[in-house]
């Protein structure tokens, strides 16, 4: 007999933990057997007694149980290396010879790779870690000594979402965890680009891998075009449409001047600045000003951050991604296209679809939706975690009425 703390499920809630789903809430939970503290192994059971599946406790957070082993077997060294092993190794098949001192990719997706709660990058020599759970960050030494084990970096850095200290109980702060301090700026190469990124203070950890074969797709319709990019960051759609689209000029927007000031070093280095304006703005307050001016473009991309973090939020994101779809159309010459994102997890695809429907009735256009695409395959989607699939990226042509 188990003397783990047992986690007992009112009746009717065991289904989507037979079916894997990683997350327990508070209100699916009968019971709880003993006083098991942070980061405590639990075993997850159902209301008649039927073992499900063992996992992490968090009294602290929503997410009170989190599920890694559907055999009751210990969450041990052993077990971790394995889950470790299987996501750098499904890395290393995806990459194969391009993997360089200068290329970079997401090690470790959290859900997607079974390891709810831990986000690792890789930056070159460097790793950048996540944690998002507190009670797996109980952990953090062993996993951390695994990844080393396993990837060899020159050092790990740590990073902490914003906002997940309120939500976990996490009190982890940004620092180097082991190994060398990575340069700042660190170099990479995508797509035959060059960045410069800041993985100590840039956003997330520093870059997006999840769009990397959506700005590719996306170049591929902007031969001659004017561009307009909203929420540029970095500037990678910006620079891709250039260089593998052979735009003819782009305005490259976002609201951060630090991002803006990285941006224009990035597009300086590959020798495409003088195509590219960048301008400080508020990505509402410049389609608005934009619009009302008359402006036309023939490629239109909108990347924004997340807008929607929980299902709380959820109406206020959808009525902000309507707006910024429907200024986006209205400064798309008829005929032109539009990629539009949503990285909101809690906005489904269907949702997202919707949004383009309402925005297109709003702005008197005809839209066709060309095609649909998702985060690159080192962002792998969890079949028994759909919330694994949060990045939407539609690339539609917008006609206008008359």
């Amino acid at each position: 007999m188990s003397d783990l703390s047992t986690i007992r499920l009112k009746p009717r809630k065991a289904l989507p933990f037979f079916c894997r789903h990683p997350w327990v809430f508070e209100g699916a939970i009968q019971s709880v057997s003993g006083h098991p503290v942070v980061g405590a192994e639990v075993r997850l059971e159902s209301s008649e007694g039927q073992f499900i599946a063992r996992g992490l406790y968090n009294p602290g957070s929503k997410i009170r149980v989190r599920l890694y082993s559907w055999q009751d077997r210990p969450l041990d060294e052993e077990f971790w290396r394995t889950r470790i092993e299987q996501a750098v190794g499904l890395r290393r098949q995806l990459a194969g010879s391009q993997a360089t001192a200068t290329s970079g990719e997401r090690l470790i997706f959290s859900e997607g790779d079974g390891i709810s709660g831990l986000t690792v990058d890789r930056y070159g020599h460097w790793l950048l870690t996540q944690w998002t759970s507190a009670a797996l960050a109980e952990r953090r030494e062993l996993l951390i000594s695994i990844l080393q084990q396993v990837v060899q970096p020159r050092g790990i850095w740590r990073r902490t979402e914003r906002g997940i200290g309120d939500l976990e109980g996490l009190s982890a702060v940004d620092g180097l965890a082991v190994g060398e301090e990575p340069p700042r700026p660190l170099e990479i190469v995508e797509n035959d680009l060059v960045y410069e990124v800041d993985v100590i203070e840039g956003q997330k950890t520093g870059f997006y891998f999840d769009q990397r074969d959506n700005r590719l797709a996306v170049a591929r319709y902007a031969a001659g075009a004017r561009v307009l990019d909203i929420c540029t960051y970095t500037g990678s759609f910006a620079m891709n449409v250039l260089k593998h689209g052979n735009a003819a000029d782009v305005l490259a927007v976002d609201s951060s001047r630090p991002a803006l000031e990285l941006a224009a070093r990035n597009v300086a280095r590959n020798g495409l600045g003088d195509r590219v304006t960048f301008e400080a703005s508020d990505a509402f307050d410049k389609l608005e000003a934009l619009a009302a001016a008359g402006e036309k473009f023939d490629l239109v991309v909108l990347d924004p951050p997340k807008l929607a973090r929980s299902r709380g939020g959820m109406q206020r994101a959808i009525k902000g991604y309507i707006r910024m779809n429907r200024l986006g159309m209205q400064v798309l010459r008829s005929g032109g296209i539009l990629a539009t994102c949503s990285c909101s997890g809690q906005l489904s695809r269907t949702d997202f679809e919707q949004v383009v429907v309402q925005a297109a009735q709003q702005a008197h256009c005809e839209v066709q939706i060309l095609e649909q695409r998702g985060q690159a395959p080192d962002h792998p989607v969890s079949a028994h975690c759909l919330e694994t699939n949060y990045l939407k990226c539609f690339i539609c042509r917008v006609h206008h009425d008359g």
